[in-house]
């Protein structure tokens, strides 16, 4: 059985190494190639887009997948859309591995909006400094507001002609420590933090420091996937997938002791 992974995550790592231990399963992982130094998953990699829903059927009838999991980032929309078309058009199993979203306690001051233009919009009049968390490839949304400082955080530097807020690049990648997140709020003064509700462990931290601290959290809600089969965790798509190994096995006789 062969399994295309899209990955890119921590999530889609962890599955990958997990697949590759899996006698008789050949995991290939697909990553987008938008950071310049990704983190190599285990097995079999490639790096690159498709090219369409057209290019992805293409790739996935050429390399004979049996299987596709989904396990991209909550915010990366279009190659979950492409995959499900794809996936859809040829009739081929698809699963999508969406972590469960951040959800907010007691102590969290969270502004919750749609996308990051909606939070561009409600930063004014009251923010000042804000720590923003959205990706590189989102900080032109926030350019037009001059009056206010940002510490941008991302992961590669943006391009150096790209439309940028007033304020600092900070280069970095997680997971982050809570005394890591806590003194960079305090060092920077700090009063809003803007953030995708990506959920997991690696970013959380920052969460957690501005409850303590106080802190408005401007929240961006998690886009829409489309519809088919989800788990929120690395065991719930194993067991999906090895329950398809079994009627794989089963469907060629193998299964069967009759």
């Amino acid at each position: 059985m062969r399994v295309l992974i899209l990955g890119g995550t921590g999530d889609a790592a962890e599955l990958a190494a997990r697949v590759a231990a899996i006698p008789g399963v050949e995991g290939i992982t697909s990553l987008a190639g938008r950071t310049r130094e990704p983190s190599i998953p285990s097995g079999n990699f490639r790096i690159g887009g498709f090219g369409g829903v057209s290019g992805l059927a293409s790739y996935l009838g050429q390399m004979q997948i049996d299987l596709l999991i989904d396990a991209t980032h909550p915010f990366a929309t279009q190659i979950s859309e492409n995959a499900a078309e794809a996936t859809a058009e040829i009739g081929l199993p698809r699963l999508m591995l969406i972590r469960r979203p951040w959800e907010q306690v007691k102590g969290d001051r969270w502004l919750e909006v749609e996308n990051t233009e909606a939070a561009a919009a409600v930063l004014s009049p009251s923010a000042h400094r804000v720590f923003l968390t959205v990706g590189r490839q989102e900080l032109s949304s926030f350019a037009h507001l001059q009056d206010i400082w940002f510490l941008m955080r991302v992961v590669d530097p943006p391009h150096p002609d790209a439309v940028m807020p007033p304020g600092l690049i900070l280069c970095d990648r997680g997971p982050f420590a809570l005394n890591q997140e806590r003194e960079i709020l305090k060092y920077h003064k700090i009063d809003t933090i803007v953030s995708k509700n990506s959920g997991g462990d690696a970013t959380y931290a920052k969460i957690i420091a501005a409850r303590e601290l106080g802190l408005q959290v401007v929240m961006i809600n998690r886009p829409p996937k489309p519809p088919g089969e989800q788990v929120t965790d690395v065991e719930g798509a194993l067991g999906w997938l090895l329950a398809k190994l079994g009627k794989q096995l089963e469907t060629k006789g193998i299964g069967d002791r009759g």
